[in-house]
């Protein structure tokens, strides 16, 4: 549907050191539709307390006088424009009640202004508005916008997290329930959302097929930090919070195979780490945040991978971007048994029941490793990229449009 453009509002920024979902699918819209980036407004903290960042230097002087600014996001499509709106009021702090209340509304009209002026300078009459798990502010566009749909993405269970639970999980109940579409990523999420509207989709992460491809089709030598190593590799990558991980089970790891390197790839969010002594473990190695277009590096000399979530409430709600992109690596994946929907791997990963399994399991991995079942790994891998992922998209957009 190369006719419709999307301005896409998100909680993502385009230009965060981390990759998303939200670039993800633009990334694919961008190959037929017109794209509006629309990053999520900095507070009045975020300047004051990240003032030497990047980010805020390269927008200062707009966002001191209050003015929305165009960008272009680097390497890619042309049919991207980037969308930084003005400053809002840091407000989540504040109990429920009226001045609450009225500070949201002044924070949502900057939105809304910003989003209206998009609107007239590129004049906009036949496109969607797609809010990317930002409840807080933008939540659907007034009837006085005329998208042609105001679609919601829900992407994590907003109960399951202090900060968002304060507010925004209410908020986006009711975002979902005004919405004409609501999708999430996960069966879990579904069960959990289609109370507030009918119109709920599963629409799963994926993988970029152009960036992971590149672990089985071309040969790189081995990263700095894993330079030296000789043993087998047990790798990890992905952010590392306390919400997830299970840190336990990672001490475990490292103790139950002294003659293998724990690996883990991704920034370190929690205390936790530490406390367990983790970081004083011979055999792990941290390297901090990596770009995920160096991933493939680092996944082409691992022996296998492993996704040790805690199963609990949050984590049932997941459909984690790394299964697809450890699929792709073609490794053996070990997992623990947090979500349905890691359980619909089954075929091709080992799930763990506890502890002492996942360690046995991660034996079993690499011992039982071939071509045959490196294979089957890369083709269901194959058939959950972002392509795939748009197609689903546009099939359920295209069936509301001819009901609007």
């Amino acid at each position: 549907m190369s006719n419709i453009d999307i301005i896409y509002f998100t909680l993502f920024p385009w230009d965060h050191p981390y990759s998303s979902v939200s670039l993800s699918f633009t990334r694919e819209f961008a190959k037929n539709n017109r794209v509006f980036y629309v990053n999520p407004p900095f507070t009045y903290k975020d300047f004051i307390k990240n003032y030497s960042s990047e980010a805020i230097q390269s927008r200062r002087g707009d966002l001191l006088r209050g003015k929305m600014r165009y960008e272009k996001i680097p390497n890619v499509s042309d049919n991207v424009i980037a969308v930084q709106p003005p400053m809002i009021m840091p407000i989540n702090f504040l109990p429920k009640g009226s001045l609450y209340d009225t500070l949201h509304r002044w924070d949502n009209e900057i939105v809304f202004k910003t989003i209206q002026q998009v609107v007239e300078d590129y004049k906009l009459d036949n496109y969607i508005y797609l809010n990317c798990f930002n409840p807080f502010v933008g939540g659907v566009l007034p009837v006085s916008f005329k998208p042609l749909l105001n679609i919601y993405q829900c992407i994590d269970d907003m109960e399951q997290e202090v900060y968002t639970a304060k507010h925004w999980a209410k908020l986006e109940e009711k975002v979902i329930a005004d919405a004409d579409i609501a999708f999430v990523t996960s069966r879990q999420l579904r069960n959990l959302k289609l109370p507030f509207n009918r119109n709920t989709y599963v629409l799963h992460n994926a993988v970029d097929a152009t960036i992971f491809e590149r672990s089985i089709s071309e040969t790189h030598p081995r990263p700095a930090e894993i330079a030296q190593v000789t043993t087998p590799i047990i790798g990890f990558t992905g952010n590392m919070d306390a919400s997830r991980m299970d840190y336990k089970l990672l001490k475990s790891i490292s103790e139950a195979h002294p003659d293998k390197t724990l690996v883990l790839v991704g920034p370190i969010n929690s205390n936790e780490f530490y406390e367990l002594g983790l970081d004083k473990q011979p055999n792990v190695i941290t390297t901090g945040s990596k770009n995920i277009n160096d991933l493939p590096k680092y996944l082409q000399h691992f022996d296998c991978t492993i996704i040790p979530f805690l199963c609990n409430t949050l984590t049932e709600s997941i459909y984690p971007l790394k299964i697809n992109e450890y699929l792709f690596s073609g490794k053996p994946v070990i997992s623990t048994s947090f979500s349905v929907d890691i359980r619909s791997f089954g075929d091709v990963i080992y799930l763990a029941k506890d502890h002492a399994d996942f360690n046995n399991l991660i034996n079993q991995a690499i011992v039982e490793d071939n071509l045959q079942r490196k294979e089957a790994r890369i083709a269901v891998a194959r058939t959950n990229t972002w392509e795939h992922r748009v197609k689903e998209f546009w099939q359920v957009v295209e069936k509301h449009l001819v009901l609007a």
